[in-house]
């Protein structure tokens, strides 16, 4: 990673949620921020913002700088090598943390669901994939069920969809958190969308090899953002977030699109995704 290769350091109130509200001890708790690739080459600001919400949260924060890519393209393209060479990195850079956070469900669901069973028949791998899939989150997860955050600090002005990604939904469950933290910010108005858990037709590598029938889901999908009535679509994935801004920019469309950790961060106030520095 280049973007974001710095250490942070805790709050001295580690148990003090940033609303005001007492959450979960986490004194000496240490959290290594799985930053993803897309987010260090493309959207940086969503780690910040990742960054901001974990140290507010009372956790002790690092940023490994010799993490890699979580090998999800390798591994679902059926290179099996290349996506084992890069789990082993993954697991060298995060096990002497006590938890691994990512700002995305693709890539926690792939440290968590498919390490163990990626490494399964090498017996050195197999208990150190199992140890880190088991203490691997995605960001917004983790702030609710892990540190038991209710609430954050945060304004937004304006109405917002949400789109549930499909790893993050299916493989980790993330449903209902994203919608208690944007609850939480004042200004807020969420419009549900029709078939809000249905792909945006993103699917990693799918969009490069079928991209006539990834145009066509995503088709589906920005016609029901558009028609949720919005004023800017989130959701916690950034390349389906990249998949939906572009063809919404495609469409001529004025809705932005961001990432929810820049919400719930305070941090909403740059350009949206897709749009030009300035604008």
């Amino acid at each position: 990673m280049n973007q974001i290769e710095m250490n942070f350091s805790a709050p001295s109130t580690p148990e003090q949620k940033r609303d005001g509200s007492r959450g979960t001890d986490v004194s000496g708790k240490t959290v290594g921020l799985f930053v993803t690739c897309l987010v260090d080459l493309f959207r940086p600001t969503v780690g910040f913002a990742a960054v901001k919400l974990l140290e507010d949260a009372g956790f002790t924060l690092e940023v490994p700088k010799d993490q890699t890519c979580c090998g999800q393209p390798a591994y679902n393209s059926g290179d099996k090598d290349d996506a084992r060479a890069l789990a082993k990195q993954v697991i060298k850079a995060f096990e002497g943390y006590d938890y691994v956070v990512a700002p995305s469900g693709s890539c926690a669901g792939m440290i968590r669901k498919h390490y163990p069973s990626l490494l399964a028949d090498e017996p050195q791998w197999a208990d150190r994939a199992a140890s880190v899939a088991g203490k691997t989150y995605e960001l917004v997860s983790f702030l609710v069920d892990v540190a038991g955050i209710e609430g954050v600090s945060s304004h937004f002005t304006g109405s917002v969809t949400y789109h549930d990604s499909c790893s993050g939904l299916r493989e980790l469950g993330i449903k209902d958190q994203p919608r208690k933290l944007l609850a939480s910010v004042p200004g807020v108005d969420l419009k549900e969308m029709v078939d809000n858990d249905v792909c945006c037709g993103f699917g990693g590598t799918f969009s490069v090899k079928y991209p006539d029938i990834s145009n066509a889901i995503v088709g589906k999908k920005t016609d029901n953002i558009t028609k949720a009535g919005a004023g800017t679509l989130l959701a916690g994935d950034m390349g389906c977030l990249m998949n939906m801004a572009g063809k919404l920019k495609r469409d001529g469309s004025a809705i932005q699109v961001r990432h929810i950790a820049e919400v719930l961060a305070d941090m909403a106030d740059g350009p949206a995704i897709g749009e030009k520095s300035g604008r």
